[in-house]
């Protein structure tokens, strides 16, 4: 069932001969529970099109469906409501906030709404992300791997439908990489998510079940690993 769905997506950034285009006119669809991988050189739009499925960006012009809703169709405030609820998104540099502990960094988006916390979901979360025992820590007392894993419960604790992930190992040594993609790929079947993940790391993209290729924002590839 498809659940995401981009429609000649068009990114344009600034004018004249300065103009360059990020995105030119792609289109795609997500079924629900996939795992997706794009790929693609630097510069070749993979974060801009993560950034306006998400609802972070806009697009010059062009159409994004989140489970039928015109995502760009709502006002601001409904965005960022559909921001918060149904998108969870991962960073390369974790983008926790430093004076927040482990708990008060995931359970943000959800307090950010307005609505209580899910204890039970919670204490799931920090014992699948092996976060049990580090709950009061703070971001500059954990290593670069257990960082990532409080961005990821960040992302999960609102259950959205999809998680966005850009370059979600690239700041981690090999061994962590492969941890944070199992933990990823356990919570996109354990929870029926969606999973999106732009990557560089080929290893990474052929443990999707389908991979789309960007260069100069266009897709040059779309092929399914496995059904």
């Amino acid at each position: 069932m498809e659940i995401l769905r981009a429609e000649n997506l068009t990114k344009i950034y600034g004018t004249g001969e300065n103009q360059v285009v990020a995105l030119d006119h792609v289109s795609f669809s997500v079924n629900k529970g996939e795992f997706l991988a794009i790929i693609g050189p630097s510069g070749s739009g993979k974060s801009t099109l993560l950034h306006i499925l998400g609802g972070v960006d806009t697009p010059t012009s062009g159409k994004v469906y989140m489970e039928g809703t015109d995502v760009y169709a709502q006002k601001e405030e409904q965005l960022a409501i559909f921001r918060r609820r149904q998108v969870g998104l991962i960073y390369q540099f974790y983008n926790l906030i430093p004076v927040l502990n482990v708990v008060e960094n995931m359970t943000l988006p959800v307090r950010m709404d307005g609505r209580p916390v899910n204890k039970e979901h919670l204490n799931e979360l920090l014992e699948i992300l092996s976060l049990k025992g580090r709950e009061n820590h703070l971001p500059n007392q954990l290593s670069g791997g257990q960082q990532q894993r409080v961005s990821i419960g960040r992302a999960l604790m609102n259950a959205p439908a999809v998680v966005l992930a850009d370059e979600p190992t690239g700041n981690l040594d090999s061994k962590n990489s492969q941890e944070i993609v199992e933990l990823l790929k356990y919570s996109n079947q354990k929870f029926n998510q969606t999973l999106i993940v732009i990557t560089h790391d080929e290893n990474i993209a052929l443990q999707a079940d389908r991979i789309i290729a960007i260069e100069d924002g266009k897709i040059t590839r779309d092929e399914v690993i496995r059904a």
